[in-house]
Order: structure tokens, then sequence, then C-alpha cells
């Protein structure tokens, strides 16, 4: 059998040079290996676009298809200028977020629906300008636009399919192309008698118990929100291993290496795609998390710019985990080239997400201060349920004819009652106005909430003062202000 020595003459041989008085034979080397390697991954490139293109104009075709057959209907119901009205208001109003792969569903110009939209929108004003140019009486400019509307949408189906039938034939070419060129990717050998064990894949990053402070008997436990929740669903535990770990919260720690990785600053893509080149454990299970937490802490510390650089780099992983077994390249290649469309959906998105944390931050901040404020207060309770607490509160200061009737006043001196009502007129008037209504409408529940939202000191003294003014009351008896009202009187 005759041995075929073809695939030789197609080899891209990067090692062959031939000899140049003027060049030395190391560069010419160096040079032709980066000419192939150019040339092969801007091949690669092509083709991935072409794919993609093909793919969307197939989605697009039909659409587009089904829409010229509706205006061109001369038995349709609805008329070309309603149906077209109709159907841009349903594209505007309530589109759909099916979108090609890799697209943001969230913003509408990337989704099929916005694609199409905004060549109906696109149609509807070359229609509306051919029309100015006909000077046409208002009765025929309906009928007209429908007509021009079918006309525009009709050579659109046919450009289209051009377009696609054209991508293809350059797509085969390409492919044909790749494969005429043996590259050592294409190179499988048999049998190899070395073993090189690979790398040991890096450990995901390591949780620490949920910090919890023990203060006056009462535990404080520091919660943190997952900003982005449908990037660790993966990695969720199950109900009944959350129940039984609901003692153990964990938090993902930063390393060294995370800590290092935070610090790049915002749009340095290279950077970060050579340290993660150079620092495998940073693209583990858990890193984006443990930038979320870091991104949480430096937010509530008053670090609002190496906040951002957290989420910066932590939706940077998380994109090349969504984008699959091949993201990192995907995406870096992307950011790196520039594309303004990638940049801005990402841009969007650090943005959009670090407005959350920090209005996150502010809620928590709020929530903490609310919880410590709830700690301890000042509250009156009586210690035996027959007790019931009341308040003497005074109308005024004491009149000047005061008269004292009733048993057991013989033996009062009525400069010493006018001294204390006065006292308790004046201890009254110091209260705040919240405090004098609460007082005023006899209820505990009134009172007390006034004094819980007090700080404890002053609400100590307020309580201070209510007892030494004689208002605070635990027991029917005593001294009962009716200036303004009856006479007063006093008991045992």
């Amino acid at each position: 059998m005759p041995l075929n020595y073809s695939k030789w003459d197609q080899l891209e041989a990067s090692h062959i040079s031939p000899r140049h008085p003027n060049v030395d034979k190391k560069s010419l080397i160096r040079w032709k290996q980066r000419d192939i390697h150019e040339k092969r991954e801007i091949r690669k490139q092509k083709i991935a676009h072409l794919e993609a293109q093909i793919a969307c104009n197939k989605v697009l075709l039909p659409k587009i298809s089904d829409i010229a057959k509706a205006l061109a209907d001369p038995n349709a119901s609805v008329p070309p200028s309603k149906y077209w009205s109709n159907l841009i208001e349903q594209l505007e109003k309530n589109p759909s977020k099916d979108c090609p792969p890799g697209n943001n569903p969230e913003h509408i110009e990337q989704t099929y629906d916005g694609m199409l939209l905004n060549l109906l929108q696109r149609v509807t004003q070359d229609a509306k300008e051919k029309l100015k140019s006909l000077n046409l009486m208002e009765s025929e400019k309906e009928e007209r636009l429908g007509k021009e509307l079918a006309s525009e949408m009709a050579n659109h189906v046919k450009q289209l399919g051009a377009e696609i039938t054209k991508n293809e034939k350059e797509l085969e070419e390409e492919k044909e192309e790749q494969k005429k060129k043996i590259t050592t990717e294409d190179i499988h050998e048999g049998f190899e008698t070395k073993y090189v064990p690979p790398k040991p894949e890096p450990a995901p990053v390591l949780h620490h118990k949920t910090f919890d402070e023990k203060a006056k008997g009462k535990k404080k436990v520091v919660e943190y929100e997952t900003l982005n929740p449908s990037a660790v669903e993966k990695s969720a535990p199950s109900t009944s291993q959350a129940e039984n770990d609901d003692d153990d919260d964990e938090l993902p720690e930063m390393t060294p290496s995370l800590l290092e990785f935070s610090k790049i600053n915002l749009g340095q893509y290279e950077k970060s795609f050579e340290f993660i080149q150079t620092h495998r454990d940073v693209y583990v299970p858990g890193a984006s998390d443990a930038l979320l937490v870091a991104a949480f802490e430096a937010q509530s510390q008053g670090k609002p710019k190496y906040a951002k650089k957290c989420i910066h780099q932590s939706l940077l992983l998380q994109y090349c985990e969504k984008l699959g077994p091949n993201g990192v390249g995907m995406f870096f290649k992307k950011m790196m080239a520039g594309d303004k469309r990638a940049e801005k959906v990402f841009s969007d998105d650090v943005e959009s997400t670090y407005a959350h944390l920090v209005e996150r931050v502010r809620i928590s901040k709020e929530e903490v201060a609310q919880e410590a404020a709830g700690k301890e207060q000042i509250q009156l309770v009586p210690e035996n349920p027959d007790i019931t607490i009341s308040f003497n509160v005074p109308d005024g200061p004491p009149p000047e004819d005061l008269r004292l009737e009733g048993p057991g006043t013989e033996d009062l001196d009525i400069e010493q009652v006018r001294q204390a009502l006065q006292y308790r007129w004046e201890v009254f008037q110091t209260f705040s106005k919240d405090m004098q209504e609460a007082l005023k409408s006899d209820s505990l529940d009134a009172v007390n909430k006034v004094l819980g939202n007090m700080e404890v000191d002053d609400a100590e003294a307020v309580v201070g003062a209510l007892d030494n003014a004689g208002i605070l009351n635990f027991a029917e008896g005593g001294i009962r202000d009716e200036t303004g009202g009856a006479s007063s009187s006093s008991g045992p």
C-alpha cells in the first residue's frame, strides 16, 4: 500500500526557515510563529462571528417574512398602516426577552424583538420621507403608506435572505481553509510512554462563621445579603442541609490572592486577565461571593472606591463563569478588543450592582441602629398585676384661693401643698410636647412609647422627675391635683 505524504504539504511548519544573509534564524522563526498564530486566531474569530450572525438572522428572517406577508395581504381585516402601528406598540410595550446567546435580555436592543423594533422604526422613517417627496393628497397618504411599508419589508426579506446565503458560503470557505492547515491542535499521538500528572485544581474559597458579638447577654448577628443570587444558585445548600446548619452560617473569606486581585482598577481587563492566568486560586467557587462580602464591608466602613472595585472584580468572575468552560477567554477577548456594546453591558451591571449595595448598606445600618435602640429601654411596668399606674397631670399652677377640703386635710399646711403643686407644674412644663400629650392621655402605653424613643439616661431622668413631682402614681391616694377643675384633697 503506497504511503500518502501529501498531508505534509499542508503542515504549517513554523520551525523551518530559509537561510538569509540579513535575517538571523531565531528572529525569522519567531516572526513565522507569530504570523501563523495570528492568522489562525483571526480565522477562529471570524468563524465564530459568522456562525453567530447566521443563527441570529435565521431567527429574524421568519418574523420579517410574516410581517411582509401581512402587509401585502389584500384580504387583511386590518389596514396595513393600522397593523403596522399596533405591531410597533406591542414591541415597545411588551417585548419578548428572547435573545442570542451571550446577549443581555434586560437590554431590549440586544433581544430579537429589540432588533426587529429598530428595523421597523427605520422602515417607518424611510417610508414617510418617500411620501413627503410625492406631494400626495391627505386622503391618499394612508393607502400609499401601507404600500410603501409592504415594499420596504419585502426588500428587507430579500436582503436578509441573501445575507444569510452569503454568510453561509463564506463560513464554509473559512472552515475548508481551516482544514487545509494542520496545526498542533489537530495532531494526536497514539501511544506515549511519558506521563505528566495534571496540576491539581485549586481549592475553593474557605468560609468562616458569621460574626457573633455577645453584649449584655444578647447576641448580635451581622448578616450579608447576596447581591447576585442567580450567580450562586448552583452552590446553594439543600433545604435539609440549610436547616441543619442554622447555627453554623458561614461567609466566604478573602484569600491573599483575592485581596490583591480586588485592588486592580476598574476597566484594567488586561491586568485582570494576566492575574487570573498566574493565580489559578482566584477563579474558583466562592471567589465572587468573597468579593461581594468584601464590597459590603468596605462600603460599610466608608470606602466606596474599594467597594466598587470589589463589585467590578466579582462580576468579572461571574461573567466568565456564565460563559461556560471557555468563559475566561471569551469574556476577556471581547473586553480587551474594545467591544463597545459588551463594555456598556458590563459597566451598567457594575453601576447597578454597586447602587444596590449602597442602598443595602444604608438599610442595614438603619436596622442595626434600630436594633441597638431596642436593646435597652426604660419602660414603666407595675411589679404587681393588681397595681395600676396612673398619672396626676396638672392643668396649671395652683390657684391663689387654694382650698383644702375633705377628710384628713385638717392637719395639712396649705402653703406646703401650694409649693408641691407649683413644683409639679414646673416639672411638667420641662417635658417635651410628646411626653406632655402622653401624660394628659393617662395612657401607660403612650408614655412608654415616648420613653422608648429616648436615650436611656434621658428616660431615667424623666421617670425620676415624674416620681419626685408626684405625677407618677402607683396606687390610689396621695395628693390629687385638680387645679383648674375642682378642689384639692389629700389622703393617707
